[in-house]
């Protein structure tokens, strides 16, 4: 099963607003360069879509209710929700904050058909939660998915397994996993428009037009998901961006920033016992335009200093940079424990001495809560507030 709710954060609002149920409604900051985090189904009918800019949505749905976000409140609701999950089956995969993969063929004899167990779930989210969910049901991960997003909102669709093939192949292309625009462009070029185009077309002739991913959506257009549902989530990276409220040129306002976000990526592999081995930098420009660029850590890191010697040489490495940028972001991948991966440190004793002052920040933090300690470069001069 793929469990998913509907419109979660707005839904999650309405119980507080039910004056609003019906209407028109966005979650997400109203003022500055915030974008959606979510929309009411009356408003994703006017095209507004998470992840837009707000001032697009506003333009867009001018009557439209913001409703800024209760992140807090969110997170409580979706430990409600996995716990809901988890008294199914041990067997639950969590996605995000609001949907999850589960296997319940373990709980059939206990619970009955999956058609049976779904709507149990469904019922329980409703009554015990006050939001609704719709629920995909189908021999695989990938088609589970595809049926919870056909039959939103508040829906339930099964797939039969020996009807996978035959509904897939109805579907047009980008309902495939990896078939954004950009894919569904390459594909359009060589006529092929949906699953059952991709499904008929040689992998050889994919493979030479997508590369590796050719094969991979050859696969999925045969209803082809050998995934199992893997309970223990492992995050593949950790990372932090920031909006500037104005866009920049400033190196020094560039470099700052990379200082600050290092500080904010390596504080969370610290707290989540992770270390990482690549790192890259995303830089996004006036005109929307995204580039990220990577490299390879001699060795794993969960050091602000090495982490942000490494950004800033990532940023100098991109020479001239035509546009003002207005979003810039640093992540850490190839993840390990720390346990796993044991950290190596230097032959310089100053990077020793910065990862301790980081540590003992965490303790204090952990201990006094706001209280941090961070370097002198990103206090607010006086005056500045």
């Amino acid at each position: 099963m793929h469990v998913d709710m509907d419109a979660f954060f707005v839904t999650v609002e309405l119980r507080d607003r039910p004056e609003l149920v019906g209407k028109m409604v966005i979650v997400g900051q109203p003022e500055g360069r915030s974008v959606v985090l979510s929309a009411s189904y009356e408003a994703r009918a006017l095209g507004v879509r998470s992840a837009m800019p707000m001032v697009t949505a506003l333009r867009i749905c001018p009557s439209a209710v913001v409703i800024p976000p209760r992140q807090q409140l969110y997170q409580q609701v979706s430990a409600k929700i996995m716990e809901v999950f988890h008294s199914i089956t041990d067997t639950v995969e969590q996605l995000s904050v609001d949907e999850a993969f589960l296997d319940v063929s373990g709980s059939m004899r206990r619970l009955g058909t999956p058609l049976e167990i779904g709507a149990l779930i469904r019922s329980r989210i409703a009554a015990e939660l006050g939001i609704t969910a719709s629920v995909g049901i189908a021999a695989n991960k990938f088609v589970a998915k595809v049926a919870s997003t056909r039959c939103k909102p508040n829906g339930m669709l099964l797939i039969e397994k020996e009807q996978t093939v035959a509904y897939l192949h109805t579907l047009p292309v980008e309902a495939l996993w990896g078939v954004g625009a950009k894919t569904r462009e390459v594909l359009a070029r060589l006529g092929i428009f949906t699953v059952a185009d991709v499904a008929a077309t040689p992998i050889t002739s994919l493979q030479k037009a997508l590369g590796s991913t050719g094969a991979a959506l050859h696969a999925l257009s045969w209803g082809i998901d050998p995934r199992p549902v893997t309970p223990e989530h492992r995050e593949k990276s950790i990372g932090a961006e920031e909006t500037f409220a104005v866009d920049t040129f400033d190196d020094a306002v560039l470099t700052r920033e990379l200082l600050r976000l290092s500080h904010r990526v390596a504080t969370r592999l610290r707290e989540t016992g992770m270390t990482g081995r690549t790192l890259a930098i995303k830089i996004k420009f006036t005109d929307f335009s995204t580039i990220t660029r990577s490299k390879a850590l001699s060795a794993n890191t969960d050091s602000a200093t090495q982490l942000y010697a490494g950004a800033v040489a990532l940023l100098q490495a991109l020479g001239h940079r035509p546009q003002s940028v207005r979003l810039i972001g640093v992540r850490v991948e190839r993840l390990e424990s720390v346990e796993n991966a044991p950290l190596q440190f230097t032959l310089d004793p100053r990077d020793d001495h910065s990862r301790n002052a980081e540590v003992v920040g965490d303790a204090i933090a952990a201990r006094f809560g706001s209280a941090k300690i961070v370097p002198a470069r990103l206090l607010k001069p006086r005056g500045d507030h």
